[in-house]
């Protein structure tokens, strides 16, 4: 597979593993032991039935009959906003909780953005019975309070980040520094497909139930497990990498990703990193990066605090670099304006990382033979206070 990690840890150019020494122990244990691991038939057992019996899978794939009359064609929703928790991130962490216990780790350590990771990691480690730290940027605990007080009701320490922009790229940081210090006991469970090899890759398949349903579910509505479009918002990119994968290798297959402009692309305030970015190193891994001549991290922004990062997952650079992928970009306003179309016409309410994927219907030249695949990431309860605003 032309666009799968390679043994090196690389999706083309971009990847690898850039880490402080005192973190080698801890990355190289998980790059010899993760794919074994994974493959164990009781591994497989137990996280099929976690996925079923607590997450809810398999998710719907929904049509939206009024949403595609809209667009003149046929539109499919992937409700993840269905799973346990409201968003995909639930797949993930069952993955790495169980990941964890198999490594003998009884502290789990997460960063979040909108918080719909840290609610989820929160949960596992209720589930389990583990301690559970998550970092957070104060400005996303405060635009995302809902969340911080799941997180806390489930049993978990919420530390602010206080840093830099106090957002997602700060709370990484935090968490990075956390691991750094305790790197016996604690697992790092990353939210999205981003950080050092094996993450990426670690994280994709965890999130590739996402496709292989699809697949399944278009079959049995369509006669054809293929659809012509798949759109999917990008921040690290998680959704996307889970509903991309298993249709990486089929060309005929748009894979259509979709960024935050946040104010606009020229503006200074977005975090469309494949329009802005140029290759760097940023938490571990080499891909596409906000930054200044010397390397300075530009603050990102957007609306979404799923989506405010500097970066983009080294798969994604990838798809980007190669064309695989069409990578667009909404502004927060037409992040917004998507949403309330959806809630309108389908009495769906998207998570605003959502609604940037669903702001690019009307962009792509859609024929009414075309099948169109969107990935709902989450449920937009979080985000009731920004759509608030514009009642």
């Amino acid at each position: 597979m032309k666009y799968s990690v390679n043994d090196q840890g690389y999706y083309g150019k971009f990847g690898g593993a850039y880490i402080p020494e005192m973190l080698h122990p801890n990355v190289e244990e998980l790059r010899t032991r993760y794919l074994q691991i994974l493959q164990e038939s009781g591994f497989q057992k137990e996280m099929n039935v976690l996925l079923r019996d607590y997450v809810g899978r398999p998710t719907p794939l929904y049509f939206a009959t009024r949403l595609g009359e809209r667009y003149g064609t046929s539109v499919f929703l992937k409700r993840e906003d269905l799973c346990h928790t409201g968003a995909h991130k639930i797949n993930n962490t069952i993955g790495q909780i169980l990941l964890a216990g198999r490594l003998g780790k009884k502290r789990i350590i997460a960063e979040t953005g909108a918080g719909q990771h840290g609610v989820a990691t929160a949960t596992v480690c209720a589930l389990k019975g583990l301690e559970c730290i998550v970092y957070m940027g104060e400005k996303d605990m405060e635009r995302q309070a809902p969340n911080v007080a799941r997180m806390k009701m489930l049993g978990a320490t919420v530390v602010p980040a206080t840093s830099g922009s106090k957002t997602l790229k700060d709370a990484t940081n935090e968490a990075i520094r956390d691991w750094i210090n305790n790197p016996v006991d604690t697992h790092y469970i990353i939210g999205s497909v981003v950080g050092p090899h094996p993450y990426p890759d670690m994280v994709a398949r965890f999130q590739s139930v996402i496709s292989q349903e699809i697949k399944k579910q278009l079959n049995e509505k369509t006669g054809s497990d293929l659809p012509t479009h798949v759109i999917a918002c990008v921040g690290g990119g998680s959704n996307a990498a889970g509903a991309f994968y298993h249709f990486l290798e089929e060309e005929t297959v748009k894979l259509v990703a979709v960024e935050a402009a946040g104010q606009g692309l020229a503006s200074g305030f977005s975090a469309a990193t494949t329009q802005l970015g140029t290759p760097g190193i940023l938490h571990g891994s080499k891909s596409l990066v906000m930054q200044t001549t010397d390397g300075q991290v530009v603050e990102p922004h957007s609306i979404s605090a799923g989506l405010d990062y500097p970066g983009i997952g080294p798969l994604h650079a990838h798809l980007f670099d190669s064309k695989r992928g069409v990578f667009l970009s909404a502004t927060d306003e037409e992040a917004v304006q998507a949403a309330f179309e959806l809630a309108k016409l389908e009495g769906i309410i998207p998570a605003l990382e959502t609604a940037h994927a669903l702001s690019v219907l009307g962009r792509l030249s859609l024929t009414a033979d075309d099948k169109v695949v969107v990935c709902l990431s989450g449920r937009g309860d979080k985000d009731m206070a920004t759509y608030m605003k514009s009642l």
